[in-house]
């Protein structure tokens, strides 16, 4: 694994941070059941309930998968788990929420990382062979995921890749090259096998796998690589954060 550039978390005046932030251990409720939340983002506001560090991680710095992060094997582990809330101005956009999350995490819990490669098998998201059908974005609504469908009015490629990684339960990573923000709407029909998947007779493109309704409705396509990847290495942590 060949070293690369290090990463400075400290917090300076050139890092954003927000406004109001709240960062403690998550504790066990009571009851059987509990919620979990990874980094839900509304008018300024990211949440995380229950995360682990990792997950903590993966949306600060816009990674995919857990194998994208080295380090202590606390950072991982389903024991420690945090509930994070911070709070900037509603119009931030997301990429400066993500700064943000680094700045707090930095802060309150004197996190240094820096990066290193490593070869990884992954699927590349690219542009096929026709070009991309996409859509300029819609700032009025949303993103969402679920039932067969990722609705996206101000989506990203890198957020797409990140969704993408989810369903696909591997890393997914941009390689399209297109900048900026675009309304993505895209509808498949679930692997029976999935825990979430509808009734295929609600979806119009019945039988229609994820693979190819990226193809056809989106005009990119995922392809099998093996390559080096950036991994984010953990060179401090502390697992009790500082008081808030």
């Amino acid at each position: 694994m060949a070293a690369g550039i290090a990463i400075t978390c400290s917090s300076t005046q050139a890092q954003p941070a927000f406004d109001v932030a709240v960062v403690k251990q998550w504790h066990p409720p009571t009851g059987d059941s509990f919620n979990i939340t990874l980094g839900a983002t509304q008018n300024g506001k990211v949440t995380f309930a229950n995360a682990t560090f990792s997950d903590c991680l993966k949306f600060a710095y816009g990674l995919v998968s857990e194998d994208q992060i080295a380090g202590p094997d606390w950072v991982k582990s389903g024991s420690v788990r945090f509930d994070i809330v911070g709070q900037a101005s509603p119009e931030t956009p997301r990429e400066q929420l993500q700064l943000m999350v680094q700045t707090l995490l930095a802060e309150r819990m004197k996190l240094k990382v820096h990066y290193e490669q490593k070869t990884l098998a992954h699927l590349a998201l690219v542009v096929g062979k026709n070009g991309p059908k996409l859509l300029p974005p819609n700032m009025s609504g949303d993103n969402s995921i679920g039932g067969g469908r990722i609705n996206g009015n101000h989506m990203s490629m890198q957020l797409l890749a990140s969704m993408l990684s989810r369903l696909e339960r591997q890393i997914v990573v941009d390689r399209t090259e297109l900048k900026g923000l675009f309304e993505v709407h895209l509808k498949w029909t679930p692997d029976n096998n999935s825990p979430n998947a509808p009734n295929s007779e609600t979806l119009p493109e019945a039988g229609l796998s994820l693979f190819k309704a990226i193809q056809e409705q989106l005009g990119l396509k995922l392809e099998s690589r093996k390559s080096p990847l950036d991994i984010l290495v953990v060179d401090q942590a502390e697992k009790v954060p500082t008081e808030n």
